[in-house]
């Protein structure tokens, strides 16, 4: 059930007529612009030799500007449960989402026990846009616009874990809100596909692995081309003080096209020989949706890009843990996962840049925790931290970490 402190106020933004979408009143004064880029697994050790030859050029940028660094997680990072404390800078236990299923139930909106970022913000008169964003089925109320992302039920998706329904066939909760935007979308982007791709059985493979792999990845990026279609037309249409994007096809690859060697456990050279460069690739084709953002940015604006951890290749010794070899649907050969559960072998990534962040600083170690998010976007607002958030405000990334943002 979601927590009573913040149920009502999402029920009487219900009410705030479609037209003041996007839009400020005109006596208050201008709030500050966020876009925060949510990119589900990005993994360091491939995106650094990909950055050090030039073929991330929009993610360089955004370092050359800004704060970069590691990411720490939780433990047993898996989207939902780390999405979830991103929003609300609780721990798992405390906000309720623990997982893709909880008491039998798929992750969704109506667990969370703790308030989440994009209702503090509405109250707060900042106009919210979400899109693509995981764990946001179903949407809730907010001062602007939401579409659900992973884990939105729908045809051939009834759990609504990893795989994609169109927006027409969204299921068992809207993926929209308000509602009538959802025509306007259909309209005017098309019937997109939610999330990623629902990855290959070994049955689909066996036999034919680089047919089934070539068609996956073709629709991975038919998938991906629709989205950055919906983040211009949002961008451009629907603009709104705090956007949230999100990308989980990266992720995705990773667990059964991750570019291992022979050594590693799991290893079939029918699929790992196949298209070795399938998951750096996927990581070239998100700088290039990032490029695309980056054309709605100007330089008041701040943009935020993070992941919920990293991924890595399986260890032999984690052989006896049931989920090592498989994924969440138990049938794919995956060769590398995130959920391990000391958190720290699969950081996640941080980059930040906007008016007041220092440009090109490295923050070494794990200063950076999934806690500090939610914190920091608040500072930016000039909106006080509430007690229950367990995090920081990331002030060092800041050249007058002793101002509120909001106030310059």
């Amino acid at each position: 059930m979601v927590f009573q402190r913040f149920s009502m106020v999402l029920v009487l933004l219900a009410a705030l007529p479609v037209a003041l979408l996007g839009q400020a009143q005109s006596t208050a004064k201008p709030k500050p612009h966020v876009v925060v880029i949510g990119v589900n697994g990005m993994e360091l050790d491939v995106i650094r030799p990909l950055l050090l030859e030039g073929k991330m050029p929009n993610l360089s940028s955004v370092i050359r500007k800004g704060a970069y660094g590691k990411l720490r997680t939780v433990s047993a990072p898996n989207c939902p449960r780390v999405y979830s404390t991103f929003f609300t800078s609780t721990k798992p236990e405390e906000h309720g989402v623990t997982g893709f299923i909880v008491g039998g139930i798929t992750a969704n909106t109506n667990m969370l026990k703790e308030e989440p970022i994009w209702s503090m913000l509405s109250k707060n008169g900042v106009t919210v846009g979400m899109a693509n964003v995981p764990a946001t089925f179903p949407v809730m109320p907010v001062n602007g616009y939401m579409i659900s992302g992973m884990l939105t039920r729908g045809k051939n998706c009834e759990d609504g874990v990893l795989c994609a329904p169109k927006l027409s066939e969204v299921q068992g909760g809207d993926a929209v809100y308000p509602p009538a935007m959802k025509a306007e979308l259909l309209k005017n982007v098309g019937d997109f596909y939610i999330d990623c791709e629902r990855m290959p059985s070994a049955a689909d493979l066996k036999g034919h692995e680089t047919e089934a792999i070539d068609a996956w990845l073709n629709k991975v990026q038919l998938i991906r081309e629709q989205q950055t279609q919906l983040f211009d037309y949002l961008l451009s249409r629907h603009p709104t003080e705090f956007t949230w994007l999100g990308q989980s096809c990266e992720d995705r690859t990773g667990h059964w096209l991750y570019p291992i060697a022979p050594y590693n456990a799991g290893y079939n050279p029918k699929i790992n020989a196949v298209r070795t460069e399938a998951f750096p690739d996927q990581y070239i084709a998100f700088d290039k949706v990032l490029g695309a953002v980056l054309k709605h940015v100007d330089d008041n604006t701040y943009v935020i890009i993070v992941s919920d951890h990293g991924i890595k290749p399986l260890r032999e010794f984690e052989e006896t843990d049931p989920h090592a070899h498989m994924d969440h649907e138990k049938t794919t050969p995956v060769v590398a996962k995130h959920d391990f559960a000391d958190g720290d072998d699969v950081p996640g990534s941080f980059f930040a840049m906007g008016p007041g962040i220092k440009h090109d600083l490295r923050l070494m170690g794990f200063e950076v925790s999934v806690y500090d998010l939610a914190p920091t976007i608040l500072h930016i607002y000039g909106i006080e931290q509430p007690a229950q958030m367990r995090g920081r405000v990331l002030s060092e990334i800041f050249e007058n970490s002793d101002k509120a943002i909001a106030k310059k």
